[in-house]
């Protein structure tokens, strides 16, 4: 288990617009109310609607990924929790707190209890490890015994314990983000925010930091939102899930159920590319929407729950009395919970789909027909 000694703080500003936490109706850390946010655009002329009213609510204690192609406002939403943007309408409310009613007092409070990580790191060069851990301390006006008291325990957490005197251009990129997770949690917050934080890192090392991750969420109960576009990541470590497109929520929820059963065109093109997933590209490009004579239907099958563990492609060829070719697939996890997602073709016939469809209304196999071909 994790566990951080707390040092005392000194006398925090009291933030103002609270909102009672029995007004919401479940338990949230983050509230999306009604929220657009509109830039002028680069040749000063009109305006760019980047958020065009946004409404969502992140869980308390949970990992939430928000997710959605570049330019579809996944960095605009993230800043405007900690207060480096504000709405041109809606509210963001952060544990109860409207940020949008803070004073300047207020957003220096609410930023204490709301630790950020970026994609590039932020670290100061002149700064060893242990004083970029210090320096929101410094800031805050801790001692140096508090600070001390708080940085170490910090620097072990993140397994750096033999690095502390390093500068940041002794260390590798997995090392700086680990520098850039404690000093992110040197204030205490209740919620962590993740920007892209893995993505200049190679695969190997992001494994590692989302491990870190995970065990600071489960065992200090940490919220973290993270906003990412690497669908891998949010399988990995997100509990809970958003698709962000052309600045509107179009799909949210659990990440095994949106992953699993994606709704929206937006997510199942993002889900596309996942590993086991993509039909190869020989096949796509003959594929065609209705079947022609002698054609095959390419199916993709996807497992979850009770279904995940059964032996349904063998049961699938015996009923429909025809040979299933498997085209590509995968077994794996999302969100911890098992799944399989398989991509097969069989013959085209009638009397061979309606055999297949009855199979998976018995059998409760999720299912999507991509096409028809040779």
């Amino acid at each position: 288990m994790l566990a951080i000694p707390t040092a005392t703080p000194p006398v925090r500003d009291s933030a103002t617009s609270v909102v009672p936490e029995a007004s919401l109706s479940v338990p949230t850390m983050v509230a999306f109310q009604g929220v657009t946010k509109r830039f002028a655009d680069r040749g000063g002329q009109g305006e760019f609607t980047a958020l065009a009213g946004v409404d969502y609510t992140v869980p308390k204690g949970a990992i939430t990924g928000i997710i959605g192609r570049s330019g579809a406002g996944k960095s605009t939403l993230i800043r405007l929790v900690n207060g480096l943007e504000v709405p041109s309408s809606g509210s963001v409310l952060v544990d109860g707190v409207d940020v949008t009613g803070l004073d300047e007092n207020g957003l220096r409070s609410l930023r204490r209890q709301v630790g950020m990580i970026f994609q590039h790191f932020n670290l100061l060069s002149s700064r060893t490890v242990y004083d970029n851990i210090a320096l929101p301390l410094e800031i805050a006006g801790f001692d140096r015994r508090a600070i001390k008291a708080r940085v170490q325990p910090l620097i072990d957490l993140v397994g750096l314990s033999d690095k502390s005197g390093r500068y940041p251009a002794e260390l590798s990129g997995g090392q700086k983000q680990r520098v850039g997770i404690a000093r992110a949690l040197s204030t205490e917050p209740k919620l962590l925010l993740s920007d892209e934080a893995t993505s200049a890192l190679d695969p190997e090392t992001t494994q590692s930091i989302l491990d870190l991750l995970k065990a600071i969420n489960r065992d200090l109960g940490l919220t973290v939102l993270l906003i990412t576009h690497e669908m891998e990541v949010v399988k990995t470590i997100a509990s809970h899930v958003a698709v962000i497109d052309k600045g509107l929520i179009v799909e949210s929820g659990r990440t095994f159920d949106v992953f699993t059963r994606p709704a929206h065109e937006t997510t199942r093109a993002l889900l596309s590319g996942l590993a086991g997933t993509k039909v190869p590209e020989a096949i796509t490009r003959r594929l065609k929407p209705m079947a022609g004579a002698g054609d095959r239907v390419y199916t993709r099958l996807t497992f979850f729950g009770a279904t995940a563990e059964q032996p349904l492609i063998s049961r699938l060829m015996s009923e429909l009395g025809s040979d299933v070719n498997i085209i590509t697939g995968t077994i794996d996890e999302i969100a911890g919970e098992p799944y399989g997602s398989l991509v097969v073709s069989y013959a085209a016939d009638p009397s061979v789909t309606v055999r297949a469809d009855d199979f998976y209304r018995q059998t409760g196999l999720s299912t999507e027909v991509l096409g028809y071909g040779a």
